[in-house]
């Protein structure tokens, strides 16, 4: 028996749809989101397969946000779907609404996309996705919550610099020092006036560098020389706009740091997850545990991928073939219908990797060569592609890295 469950979710409920091998309609009906209704589903599977041999059961739904996750984590980890060799896959929606254009004469209802996700299923011959197991998709969480807040503290800091050209319009320009260090941030937590910097003692200035900075910078007397040049040489502003922009720099400042804080803590729970995970994707030069981390939780387990290109695709990576007869397009644009936080951490990763290992930083410096406009990015974009290559051989073969020409390995 090959039995195919197509499940439509939404936040409140599931619409279900089972189909047998030859595209029959077995049943048709409509469950909670909620874990009474995950075990209904999973009752109605096992009654459905009682008594008969079951060679296929394939359970589908899209990827719709966290409505989809508990029940396709449910039925992944149910002992009894597993007596049963269930496989639950979960769908990228696009390819979902492609595959219905097929059916151009049905109406949109949840219970005809669950008719359409179980027939999905039954062809079989489009690219899907096994669910993955919690610990990836726990540090995936935990990932992408510190993508968002890199993106913010980047965000953040723009709006930083904005303000501080009002104060301050030739600071960034004269100081000889990185603005959001920590001895500079607390500088301007005290929230001083232009004419109280231009006035102080270059030796107070210097000490409080010193102090503040841990004595790490280099030559605090000039550094403490370049704030006052700047300060001396800005506009000044009256009092109620100083005050204003200082009152606005001091909580950009705090809002900085509670953002910093928030990814050490994420980094911390990271690291916790990774030391659990069997994976050697480190030992490549530039793959640090922020790329690495970020690769794995949006791969999970490779045997979900049948071979690299399929995690090409997945990510993005692949360029699209445009022939006709015997003409073939030579510029293509590469697809962007992917996973964008695999294809961001690739990308970054490559970038990272040719700077240090010499086949990558030649690949590279080849792509470069080869067209005259955009070579950053679309070698860049190569290059990702090429690490694709490395990253599924050194995970489907627990392999520990070595440079083209040695010997491989094994961890």
């Amino acid at each position: 028996m090959k039995l195919f469950v197509g499940l439509d979710v939404s936040s409140f409920d599931i619409k279900v749809c089972f189909l047998d091998g030859e595209g029959e309609k077995l049943k048709s009906f409509t469950i909670q989101n909620d874990l009474p209704g995950a075990t209904q589903l999973r009752d109605t599977i096992l009654n459905t397969a009682r008594g008969q041999s079951v060679d296929v059961l394939r359970i589908g739904l899209e990827s719709t946000s966290v409505y989809s996750f508990h029940p396709s984590m449910f039925l992944h980890n149910d002992e009894f779907m597993r007596g049963l060799g269930a496989k639950v896959f979960v769908m990228n929606p696009k390819q979902i609404a492609n595959f219905k254009k097929s059916y151009s004469d049905m109406d949109k209802t949840d219970e005809i996309d669950a008719f359409i996700i179980a027939d999905y299923l039954r062809f079989g011959r489009l690219p899907m996705s096994v669910v993955k197991e919690e610990q990836y998709v726990a540090l995936q969480q935990l990932t992408r919550a510190r993508y968002q807040l890199v993106r913010q503290v980047t965000q953040e800091k723009q709006r930083f610099l904005q303000h501080l050209s009002f104060k301050c319009n030739t600071f960034t320009e004269e100081v000889e020092s990185s603005v959001f260090g920590k001895a500079m941030m607390d500088l301007f937590l005290e929230q001083y006036s232009l004419e109280e910097l231009a006035q102080m003692e270059l030796e107070d200035l210097a000490a409080y560098l010193r102090f503040k900075g841990k004595n790490r910078f280099d030559d605090p007397e000039q550094v403490a020389k370049s704030i006052q040049k700047a300060v001396r040489s800005s506009y000044r502003l009256d009092k109620v706009m100083e005050d204003s922009i200082d009152t606005i720099l001091a909580t950009s400042i705090t809002v900085i740091q509670t953002f910093q804080r928030q990814i050490k803590e994420i980094d911390k729970s990271i690291k916790r997850i990774m030391a659990g995970l069997q994976q050697t994707l480190q030992t490549v030069p530039g793959l640090g545990p922020v790329f690495t981390a970020g690769i794995i939780a949006e791969i999970g387990q490779i045997e979900r991928f049948e071979d690299e290109t399929k995690i090409a695709k997945y990510a993005g990576l692949y360029w699209r073939k445009k022939q006709s007869g015997h003409f073939t397009a030579e510029d293509t644009s590469m697809s962007r219908n992917g996973n964008q936080y695999l294809r961001y951490y690739l990308v970054e990763a490559a970038n990272s990797i040719r700077k240090r290992v010499p086949e990558y930083s030649a690949y590279y410096t080849k792509k470069c060569k080869e067209v005259p406009k955009h070579q950053h990015k679309r070698a860049l974009a190569l290059t990702a592609r090429k690490l694709v290559r490395l990253v599924d051989a050194l995970l489907r073969n627990n392999q520990i890295y070595t440079p083209k020409g040695a010997s491989i390995h094994e961890a």
